[in-house]
């Protein structure tokens, strides 16, 4: 049986998402996103497998995060649809390190979110100014909730995306509470799956 599905691609660039942004997450341009019918069969994949040597390679360009030993063990820098875990032990600096090459790639035109789970959005403005990451394309939004963040990321449509921390979000809908091995590992392949339909390159904050 045959189902049609939305899809919503991009005019400019021939991006395709599931959804409609209001910005190209992997050209950048606003308002360019048309929407048209997508048939697929049920319970059948939406995407067609292809020969590698005709995968667009433009797809996977890095953007430098704007600090050198960060791009250097990310291979280049950050990849549309990627999810990277920073894990480590809670007050080794990772917050702050994220908020750096957030602040850097925004200095340079690439719009970031930052959901900060942790901390109050007054928090993380303090530690910008003092890092003097305050720059325009960068946004930071306080939220736990996974479908609130896959919300922010429609109406924000970034390039760049950090959740801190991983522990700390949850879906009200699944099994188990916040922090629990059930919550952490379901949110974190809802993470994996928003990254990918959005081609957004997230960067994860895990506590050990």
């Amino acid at each position: 049986m045959t189902r049609t599905l939305v899809r919503y691609r991009c005019e400019a660039c021939g991006h395709d998402s599931p959804k409609w942004l209001g910005r190209c997450p992997h050209c950048g341009e606003w308002g360019s996103f048309a929407d048209g019918p997508a048939p697929t069969t049920h319970g059948g994949p939406v995407c067609t497998a292809v020969p590698i040597a005709e995968v667009d390679a433009l797809g996977a360009a890095h953007m430098a995060t704007g600090i050198a030993e960060l791009d250097r063990v990310l291979g280049g820098g950050l990849v549309p649809g990627s999810v990277t875990l920073l894990g480590g032990e809670p007050g080794m600096g990772k917050s702050t390190l994220l908020l750096q090459a957030l602040g850097a790639m925004a200095s340079g035109g690439v719009r970031c979110l930052l959901v900060t789970a942790e901390e109050s959005v007054a928090q993380v403005r303090v530690r910008a100014g003092r890092l003097g990451t305050l720059a325009p394309d960068l946004f930071v939004v306080s939220d736990t909730s996974l479908p609130a963040i896959a919300a922010h990321l429609d109406s924000i449509a970034p390039a760049v995306c950090v959740i801190d921390s991983i522990q700390a979000v949850h879906d009200p809908d699944g099994p188990g509470s916040p922090g629990s091995v059930t919550q952490v590992r379901d949110g974190a392949q809802v993470v994996v799956r928003l990254a990918k339909e959005r081609g957004v390159a997230v960067l994860v904050v895990g506590h050990v």
